[in-house]
């Protein structure tokens, strides 16, 4: 009997966010008067507040709920505009619970145990420190300080995938490897007191929140789970003519982030043949967990591919009631995509992922789900992947 080859998968999952609650309507009301004297940028914040397909954010700054004139981050502040380095501090204070929290989910989720995790990669592009969020988990988690340590920095809202695709490969080489992922992003400290379309399109749907996963490998019996993605073959694309449609830098109060409206069709351009060139003729995908990097994304690509309101529901939600929480979102997605399944007790089912990020660029992996209970051998059919 032919022994059934050994699977990587996403073991467990943890989510967590902040204490405070950004109200889509709340939030946009204020800045409007904010904006009181520049009544064209107050109408726009208001259409694309509206637009964008956010109800509720998470943020880890208790100022952003205060009234217009307190609001540090808004334009009729009368107080001085948080500094860079101020935004720092904040992030050191703020990202290590947060991170904790999540990964201890993750680690639950999975019941995988800390000694067990042998990779740490640590996912942020709002906010640096050092020693950085990866020594503090250590310590704080109690990993073993000899943990294989990879700090994934600065790299945008599709690191988060290619932390997943980057643990593939480390699990795939070495079959005891178990990968602990930890997302974090505090991106609303970088809402910026402007009246300038960029920026208030920016401020418009991003988000606070961390999420972690388990990577590792799973044997044909005896593992007992909650429900996991079988992670399949990846692929990376940098697209053409691209590269100044998503900009961010660091700046005096902040970082600075902008994002062009030709993303979506540019997405729409050039995706389809790569996800072609990964499934590679298979049958198309029945699950889609689709990065929310903006209501446009999942418009395109709904329209693209032909998707289902069922099949962008997981990645609508996620940005209806977290906003775009950068790298960390994709983990949101695929959460939330678990929740879906398991409440209608679906069977397995083979699909893909994709989250985009500066560059352009994208990265994408089949993911396999199969539902909770235990593996026993013959039930890893390739036919699923």
């Amino acid at each position: 009997m032919i022994q059934a080859a050994p699977v990587v998968a996403i073991l467990g999952i943890g989510t967590a966010v902040p204490d405070y609650r950004l109200d889509q309507a709340d939030t946009s009301q204020r800045l409007a008067y904010a904006l009181s004297d520049n009544p064209d940028s107050a109408r726009w914040a208001k259409r694309i507040f509206k637009q964008c397909g956010v109800e509720a954010r998470y943020t880890c700054e208790p100022n952003l709920l205060e009234a217009a004139e307190d609001c540090l981050y808004f334009s009729q502040s009368r107080r001085p505009v948080p500094s860079t380095a101020e935004r720092m501090e904040t992030y050191k204070r703020e990202s290590i619970p947060l991170a904790l929290n999540a990964a201890r989910k993750a680690l639950a989720d999975g019941n995988v145990k800390l000694s067990d995790i042998t990779h740490l990669i640590t996912v942020s592009c709002t906010g640096q420190f050092l020693p950085g969020l990866d020594a503090a988990l250590v310590q704080q988690l109690g990993l073993a300080v000899t943990v294989n340590r990879i700090p994934l920095n600065f790299l945008g809202c599709a690191a988060g995938l290619k932390a997943v695709c980057l643990s593939r490969q480390i699990v795939t080489s070495n079959l005891a490897a178990k990968v602990l992922i930890v997302c974090l992003e505090l991106c609303t400290l970088h809402i910026q007191p402007s009246s300038e379309r960029e920026a208030l399109f920016g401020a418009s749907f991003f988000g606070d929140g961390a999420s972690a996963c388990i990577v590792g490998s799973v044997g044909s019996t005896g593992f007992d789970h909650h429900g996991i993605f079988k992670l399949g073959n990846e692929h990376s694309i940098l697209l053409p003519d691209s590269d100044e449609e998503m900009m961010w830098e660091v700046g005096n109060y902040g970082f600075d982030l902008y994002l062009s409206t030709n993303i979506p069709k540019l997405i729409g351009r050039y995706i389809p043949e790569q996800v072609e060139r990964l499934i590679n003729g298979n049958q198309k995908p029945d699950i889609w967990a689709i990065h929310p990097g903006g209501k446009g994304i999942i418009d395109t690509l709904e329209e693209t591919f032909g998707l289902t309101e069922e099949q962008t529901r997981p990645s609508r939600t996620v940005l209806r009631n977290y906003g775009n929480m950068s790298s960390a979102t994709i983990i949101f997605v695929l959460n939330e995509m678990r929740h879906e399944l398991q409440s209608r007790s679906s069977g397995p089912a083979n699909g893909v992922s994709l989250a985009f990020g500066p560059g352009l660029t994208c990265e994408m992996i089949q993911i396999t789900y199969f539902p909770s209970g235990s593996f026993q051998e013959g039930i890893l059919d390739e036919n699923h992947v």
